[in-house]
């Protein structure tokens, strides 16, 4: 069983424990707005005081940042912090609520300032423009009390962890993907960090991203909304948060699955301590550090710069493959997205999915010195495919750097994008 709330309360950092006569007053306004949680015993005048006083960052505007920086806000948190370096995209609205059609292209970040102000005008917004990273998260997490961790790729939740575990942070973890999604509570003192439940990040590649493998857009706002009342919680110090348990979320059967989880004395983090630094997390999980290289113009000679070769395999941009099929030099194309993509747009390619590849290589009638290009939506599973087939003894494969995204945004704009 858990702590009752009295216990519990005792446990909880000391940022929510704030001396009650040092707590910011509720002004009329406040009061008749909170009014909802005022009269539940277990908020009260001083819960919404606390909630006030109280500093959430969240780690990403996107699908789960949303719906948590808006609740967060309507609940009366005093100060929100947004951290996020991108800009509005068509595509996100489909999801990140906070965002809308009137500040597409906008930063991320200056949206959702828009929106929360507009919800609640009391709530002091702060921006970090800017990605997390080794350099500044320490720096940035220094001054809040809860971390809500609303990010999409594996290497910032290890940074993520590894920052509240080193700077006494408890971390109100969400993830999603497709019609599923995961919620807990890392790195309090007493209960598990991310790392005691996952030791090591899985192969580059291996799990598609969100805009890879999609995700319904109403699973974040069940997620995100999960995240913000975990953080309520722990501000309050009241009810059972999501310490030691790990929430797995399936919203096609509509059913919610609770793992108990226990802190790893091994865990070189929160268990031995042996970290003590936070670390290169693009090394750590194998992602190939980012490019300067842009959108790239053809020179007058019709050329274009190459760009890097990444584990062995030649990146090809778009305007160096449309000059190879205006010239009459077109190497082989190869799609490997899935066919419900192919549907929505695609080339003129054949298509082999990246999983089917295996199984379809009989398809490639020619020679394995045959030049060929593969191509997906954005460059990441074109990428693997293409490192399997030089594994299968194709001597002359390139991956086709921003995929079909690129291709739309840079060669043909009557295409659509998705």
């Amino acid at each position: 069983m858990w702590a009752d709330a009295a216990t519990l309360k005792d446990t909880m950092p000391t940022a929510f424990e704030p001396e009650t006569a040092a707590l910011p007053k509720l002004t009329n306004e406040e009061i008749a707005r909170y009014s909802r949680h005022l009269i539940l015993p277990e908020v009260g005048m001083e819960g919404q005081q606390k909630l006030k006083a109280a500093k959430v960052l969240c780690v990403g505007t996107g699908g789960l940042g949303a719906p948590l920086a808006l609740y967060l806000t309507a609940a009366g948190v005093g100060t929100i912090g947004l951290v996020d370096f991108d800009i509005v995209d068509e595509s996100n609205l489909q999801r990140q609520i906070i965002h809308s059609q009137s500040t597409v292209g906008k930063l991320k970040v200056d949206s959702a300032e828009i929106t929360l102000k507009g919800l609640n005008k009391n709530t002091n917004i702060i921006k970090h423009n800017t990605m997390l990273t080794s350099a500044n998260a320490l720096e940035i997490f220094k001054d809040y009390d809860v971390i809500a961790d609303g990010t999409d790729n594996f290497q910032t939740r290890y940074l993520v962890n590894d920052a509240c575990v080193l700077t006494g942070k408890p971390n109100a973890y969400g993830s999603i993907f497709r019609f599923e999604g995961q919620a807990s509570v890392f790195a309090t003192e007493d209960g598990p960090c991310y790392r005691c439940l996952y030791p090591e990040p899985p192969p580059p590649g291996l799990v598609p991203s969100c805009a890879e493998g999609g995700v319904l857009g109403i699973l974040p706002g069940l997620v995100g909304v999960i995240q913000a009342t975990e953080v309520i919680k722990l501000i309050l110090g009241i009810g059972e948060p999501l310490i030691g348990r790990l929430l797995l979320v399936d919203a096609l059967a509509m059913s919610f699955r609770t793992m108990k989880l226990r802190k790893n004395p091994e865990c070189p983090m929160c268990g031995t301590h042996e970290i003590k630094e936070l670390i290169d997390y693009d090394q750590f999980c194998g992602i190939p550090k980012p490019t300067e290289a842009g959108p790239l113009e053809v020179s007058s000679h019709g050329s274009t710069p190459d760009l890097p070769i990444v584990d062995g395999i030649p990146q090809m941009s778009v305007e160096q493959l449309k000059a190879r099929m205006d010239s009459n030099t077109a190497p082989f194309i190869l799609d490997v997205r899935e066919p419900h993509e192919y549907q929505i747009v695609d080339i003129g390619a054949p298509l082999i999915p990246v999983g089917d590849l295996p199984n379809q290589l009989h398809r490639l009638t020619f020679p394995k010195t045959t030049e060929i290009v593969v191509h997906c939506k954005s460059g990441a599973r074109s990428q693997r495919a293409a490192l399997f087939l030089k594994e299968q003894g194709y001597t002359n494969v390139s991956n086709l750097s921003g995929g079909i995204l690129a291709w739309a945004d840079r060669i043909d704009k009557s295409l659509p994008k998705y």
